[in-house]
């Protein structure tokens, strides 16, 4: 890069600052946070753009010399859930132009994630030059095919990402399985494949062994492992009955461990509170336990501390969550669905089987709990894999490369 180069990268509802685990924080914020800060790593000036959702919320957090996040107005600065957000956009559009005019300059380049913060970039690139960049992380065509209840606001939903594949000057994928589900909204659009990633020297610290003696697990316990949030379309119930139906779960040395999750009164903490009682119901809540959200120091022994991590999604368009685990020497049994297909490799680094299907999880989870010898082979696969893959610094200099690429072709002056 010739010189610093300012560029934001637009996240609506999905706060690259929050703390994960919290309403509304998955990996859409892992993504831009560690996105950011790694494009940051390699010269550019970075502004992360979020919505403010509390009055104490600092309004800058400084992550680096070159990488912040930013928070604006956009409506009541409260939580809002993101099927509601949309009504606030135009003035999320006009709070990023104020702040333009307030820093000095005008952003070149605009990397949007989620289709409400393609909204804020197709309606700004209306009014000022840049290139737009976006990344999906969801697509509504293929969400609602798993939801029985749609939102009202599902058609401007489908409409906006359909145009913004149409238009903006590039759309990453972040998976084959993507571009596919993205072919099937249109032909049109610049797609480009580029995945997710992450911090491999971060997950990996640790052995299994060290991770065991760490959160005082004996070494003969047969450990299954979730985390993430509590949504019905994480498949979380999957798992749950999957381990009723378990070949070990007689065994006193079998437990499954369900991480994460917000507090009560929220969405996800009403889902956490239905699970817990159907483990009641079961009659498995001895063996299956729900430590709540998990702190970030303790992550990777928890990743490595497993035998398996299980990631029983309806739908993952890539799934942060399998390549941690995969980082951190752990197989995964997951759904065959979207990126997982992609992250992961059948028989190699874990087992790919139909979503929702309890039957074929307690199967697949039982083989690998059934041959410890495999197991290792599966987590040094599943480790090589990440490494040769999936860093954040191997994605920030992809992504790095594209953004040359178009500042470059479409020649906006600085």
């Amino acid at each position: 890069m010739a010189s610093v180069q300012s560029i934001a990268l637009i996240s609506v509802h999905g706060d690259p600052a929050i703390e994960i685990g919290k309403e509304e924080a998955g990996g859409q914020n892992v993504y831009v946070r560690h996105v950011g800060e790694a494009l940051a790593d390699l010269g550019w000036r970075v502004d992360m753009l979020t919505r403010k959702t509390h009055p104490n919320q600092a309004d800058v957090v400084q992550h680096s010399a070159n990488c912040r996040t930013i928070r604006l107005t956009a409506g009541p600065e409260s939580f809002i859930h993101r099927d509601l957000i949309f009504d606030y956009l135009p003035e999320f559009v006009q709070a990023v132009q104020q702040h333009q005019r307030d820093s000095g300059y005008d952003y070149r380049l605009i990397h949007t994630n989620y289709w409400l913060s393609a909204w804020v970039g197709m309606q700004l690139r209306r009014r000022q030059p840049l290139v737009q960049l976006h990344t999906h992380h969801s697509l509504g065509s293929v969400k609602y095919r798993t939801v029985q209840d749609i939102p009202t606001i599902a058609q401007t939903r489908l409409a906006t990402e359909k145009h913004c594949i149409e238009t903006a000057d590039c759309v990453i994928a972040t998976s084959p399985q993507e571009v596919e589900d993205m072919r099937r909204v249109t032909s049109l659009g610049n797609l480009k494949i580029i995945p997710c990633g992450t911090d491999v020297e971060r997950f990996g610290s640790i052995s299994k062994q060290e991770a065991r003696v760490r959160l005082g697990i004996s070494p003969e316990q047969k450990r299954l492992f979730y985390v993430g949030r509590f949504d019905s379309r994480k498949g979380i119930e999957t798992l749950i009955r999957a381990a009723a139906r378990s070949q070990f779960r007689d065994d006193p040395n079998f437990q499954v461990v369900i991480g994460g999750g917000a507090r009560a009164g929220h969405k996800d903490g009403d889902e956490r509170d239905r699970l817990m009682a159907l483990t009641e119901d079961l009659g498995i809540a001895d063996f299956v336990k729900f430590p709540g959200r998990i702190d970030d120091d303790l992550m990777s022994a928890y990743y490595a501390a497993a035998d398996v991590c299980v990631v029983p999604s309806h739908y993952e368009p890539f799934g942060l969550v399998a390549i941690e685990a995969m980082a951190c020497g752990t197989p995964l049994v997951a759904s065959a669905v979207g990126g997982l297909q992609y992250s992961m490799i059948h028989e190699e680094t874990g087992l790919l089987v139909p979503a929702k299907d309890d039957a074929a999880f307690a199967a697949a989870c039982d083989r690998i709990l059934a041959n410890p010898d495999w197991r290792n082979q599966l987590g040094e696969a599943a480790r090589q894999r990440v490494l040769d893959e999936f860093s954040w610094q191997g994605v920030a200099e992809h992504l790095s490369q594209v953004y040359e690429g178009l500042l470059e072709e479409t020649a906006i002056p600085a």
